[in-house]
């Protein structure tokens, strides 16, 4: 059994006005940098074998501190990065309501279907992490592993390994917060959720009980 504990990194610029980052390498704003440092104080003593990471900059400057933490240096690997947005880039709800609202009611409607224009399908960016994720499980069969990666591929994710349809992850999963917790238990191809959406700073240090048996 692997434990993936989920991370989105630490606040951007662009947090306030609730931009669409995606592949956009947007810096950490003063209380990213602080909320990374919280995540590490953390994964000091998380019992963690490993940190990986997106390559996208906000995502290997929070994930550096943790790694530093276990006295390791973080894995950066592209197929953490979050989807591309295409012309959503750069861009809040109202500014795409305003330049191609009819996408944006369809993407409303059915964010996977009907993905923002010239953006990435997210049916593929899932595949990719998952891909991901399954490399990390098989060098890790019985570790426990601190994944920092981004709020919409982390949802999508979600959606998969829960068995729930991706076009539901608006939905289901509504907010993940900077450097929140989301702990998944993997083994023979089977997960659990054990915790979501957890601050690091009332997340218990190493894994719990699992429940009654």
């Amino acid at each position: 059994m692997t434990d993936l504990v989920l991370a989105r990194h630490g606040e951007t610029i662009w947090h306030a006005d609730n931009r669409y980052a995606g592949s956009s390498d947007v810096p950490l704003t003063a209380r990213g940098h602080a909320q990374a440092e919280a995540l590490a104080a953390w994964a000091g003593g998380a019992g963690l074998d490993a940190v990986w990471c997106s390559t996208l900059s906000r995502a290997r400057e929070t994930a550096l501190r943790s790694a530093w933490a276990i006295g390791a240096q973080p894995h950066a690997d592209d197929r953490l990065r979050e989807l591309d947005f295409g012309e959503a880039e750069g861009r809040t709800a109202t500014e795409m309501e305003r330049l191609f609202p009819e996408h944006r009611a369809a993407f409303t409607a059915d964010p996977v279907a009907h993905h923002l224009p010239g953006g990435e399908d997210p049916r593929l960016a899932v595949k990719r992490a998952l891909s991901c994720l399954d490399d990390i499980v098989d060098r890790h069969p019985e570790g426990r592993v601190l994944v920092i990666a981004h709020s919409t591929l982390i949802r999508l994710v979600l959606c998969h390994l829960l068995g729930v349809p991706l076009r539901e992850y608006r939905r289901l999963f509504p907010t993940v917060r900077n450097t929140a917790l989301t702990t998944v238990s993997v083994s023979a191809g089977h997960t659990a959720l054990i915790d979501y959406n957890v601050p690091p700073g009332v997340a218990a240090a190493r894994p719990s009980d699992r429940g009654e048996p």
